[in-house]
């Protein structure tokens, strides 16, 4: 007879496994089902049809999420890269800092009408380009403060807590 910890099991799926599978699968369709939404036709000008019934209501939701969640994952992209390439490189920093300031500055319906009409430009005869152009709105409100936060975040960490780090051996990821 083989010891315990020879003995090879077979994996079985359980309940929760079966459970968190159809939600993942579930979630992936209603993504993907809200994407293509946001892709119909569309001209400026035209009118695009709203309707007050309550069963267009998830709908609307929907489409309300997945733009909030692209603008924060973009955000979220975006304040990585330029607050540590701010942080990490004082040449950079010199530059890239007074220009967040500045793009900060600006007022988000000063560039909007700009941005509308350059995204719809890209992405003609579609309703993705004014899907776009709000994805843009939600990014600009948010994410020249996500980058001004990480920049100082990054920015006022201890040379000790850094060195420290570096002694223990720990990988850029853990470091973070």
């Amino acid at each position: 007879m083989k010891p315990p910890d020879q003995i090879t099991r077979k994996i079985v799926p359980n309940l929760w496994d079966v459970v968190a599978f159809l939600l993942v699968m579930g979630l992936v369709t209603l993504f993907a089902w809200g994407s293509r939404q946001m892709a119909v036709p569309y001209s400026p000008g035209e009118h695009v049809p709203l309707s007050l019934d309550p069963a267009h209501l998830p709908m609307y939701a929907l489409r309300t999420v997945l733009r909030m969640v692209a603008a924060l994952g973009l955000s979220l992209i975006f304040t990585f890269t330029y607050a540590t390439l701010a942080a990490k490189s004082r040449r950079a920093g010199g530059i890239l800092v007074p220009l967040l300031d500045i793009l900060q500055s600006v007022p988000i319906l000063g560039f909007l009408s700009v941005t509308v009409t350059g995204f719809i430009a890209m992405f003609p005869g579609s309703l993705l380009g004014v899907e776009c152009a709000a994805i843009f709105a939600i990014f600009t409100s948010q994410a020249w403060n996500m980058a001004f936060s990480f920049y100082q975040s990054l920015r006022i960490v201890p040379k000790e807590l850094q060195e420290a780090a570096m002694l223990f051996g720990l990988s850029p990821w853990q470091r973070f």
